[in-house]
């Protein structure tokens, strides 16, 4: 039976066992108020673990670790605080929710916000990844009823017998406002650009360089938007009339997405519009679905590529910064899509220019993406197709596009034979 209970009474010893695994979802899909309370009892709790992804609050804080295990999918948002004290769980985002379904994965506690809707139904609004999956597998779900919600759809509706535990309604939602690109952004977004042809279907996440490339294509035609998550920009793109999703090969006329990663601009045209379909994970990164998408183009980042073409988006000076995340998933998308590309990209340096991204070898860090699944790289000096590309070539085309004063000791490691190839 279900419970609809203050927050003030919600006593978290009341339901949660030792050796529990508590959940959220994602981004602004974390209910505020109930994982703030959630940390403020923790000394109650005794052998808990937190499960979580990308963050964009300030729950998560190192000292947590002295009361929680800590078990990340990634180190992307606020999550990265507490990255060093965390467990990694790398898995591709198409697999999450039969890991959990199946039990590989756990999580006795779910944590979410939801909006009525009707009679039996409600929303999580701004979420639908893998929460149902969370949920599916929990024996306890409590729900934050939170009415600043966007009323959204598919995917996003849960059922009311699925909620074990109500509280009391508050209003806060975590926003994420689009950053402001570099222009170091703006120049790589340009050769990402033209590789992306009129009534193509686009994949973007979240940050800087996608922003960039979302403002890149204003001069764009017919584009349609298939994500894993969306922000603003998309906003600025339909106003545009750049993505009218007319073209899609399937789910016509919508923006098909997992999460709305935005603020409160996003969220509003969500709801009035209706032109935002909210997906699971399990269709938004599968395969098979990718295949009717009409030129689908992903685009995603890296920390750092060797000269075979192997890609490293989970370290970085012997920190986990990143994720295996979506990237292999709509990597292999791009490919499969008739008329489609995927599409690396990020700037050809880090700290000031003096460390090249473009490397020799990986060494012992993490390969999140095969060199046989890298197909189009991009950095702010042009443009490297690797797809069919042999091993020479391929190591000649990426030092062309790594920065100046970095390929001479990349051709140097060539020649010494410090590659596969």
């Amino acid at each position: 039976m279900t419970h609809v209970i203050n927050l003030d009474d919600l006593d978290f010893s009341d339901f949660v066992q030792d050796h529990d695994v508590i959940a959220w979802p994602q981004g602004p899909g974390e209910p505020i108020a109930l994982t703030r309370h959630l940390v403020s009892q923790r000394k109650r709790l005794k052998n808990i673990s937190l499960f979580f992804g990308l963050s964009c609050s300030d729950t998560l804080q190192p000292e947590l670790a002295e009361d929680f295990k800590l078990l990340a999918l990634n180190g992307a948002g606020s999550s990265r605080r507490v990255t060093a004290v965390s467990d990694m769980v790398p898995a591709y985002v198409s697999a999450i929710p039969s890991l959990l379904r199946s039990g590989h994965l756990r999580a006795q506690v779910v944590l979410i916000h939801v909006k009525y809707l009707s009679p039996g139904l409600y929303t999580l609004g701004v979420i639908s990844d893998f929460t149902q999956a969370l949920m599916d597998q929990a024996r306890v779900v409590v729900a934050l009823l939170n009415p600043s919600l966007p009323t959204t759809y598919g995917d996003a509706v849960v059922k009311e017998q699925d909620i074990d535990i109500f509280i009391q309604g508050d209003d806060a939602i975590l926003d994420m406002p689009d950053p402001v690109p570099s222009e170091m952004d703006q120049q790589i977004a340009h050769h990402v650009v033209e590789l992306i042809p009129d009534r193509a279907t686009i994949q973007l996440g979240v940050g800087t360089l996608p922003v960039a490339v979302a403002q890149a294509l204003k001069n764009h035609k017919d584009l349609g938007v298939h994500s894993g998550v969306v922000s603003d920009a998309l906003v600025d793109l339909v106003q545009w009339g750049v993505v009218t999703n007319a073209y899609k090969g399937c789910d016509q006329g919508k923006t098909v997405t997992g999460g709305l990663f935005g603020t409160r601009k996003l969220r509003d045209f969500a709801q009035e519009s209706g032109l935002i379909d909210m997906r699971s994970s399990d269709y938004t990164h599968q395969l098979s679905v990718a295949v009717g998408i009409s030129k689908f183009h992903s685009i995603n980042s890296a920390i750092e590529i060797d000269l075979t073409g192997q890609v490293n988006s989970e370290v970085a000076a012997g920190r986990y910064l990143g994720a295996v995340g979506g990237q292999v998933d709509f990597v292999r998308a791009g490919i499969a899509s008739p008329g489609g590309q995927s599409i690396i990209a990020f700037e050809s340096t880090s700290l000031k220019g003096q460390q090249s991204r473009i490397v020799a070898s990986l060494g012992n860090r993490p390969v999140s993406t095969g060199r046989f699944e890298v197909d189009v790289v991009v950095t702010e000096y042009g443009v490297a197709h690797l797809r069919g590309c042999p091993m020479r070539e391929r190591a000649k085309r990426l030092i062309d596009i790594a920065h100046p004063a970095h390929r001479d000791s990349l051709r140097q490691a060539v020649f010494e034979g410090g590659t596969f190839v």
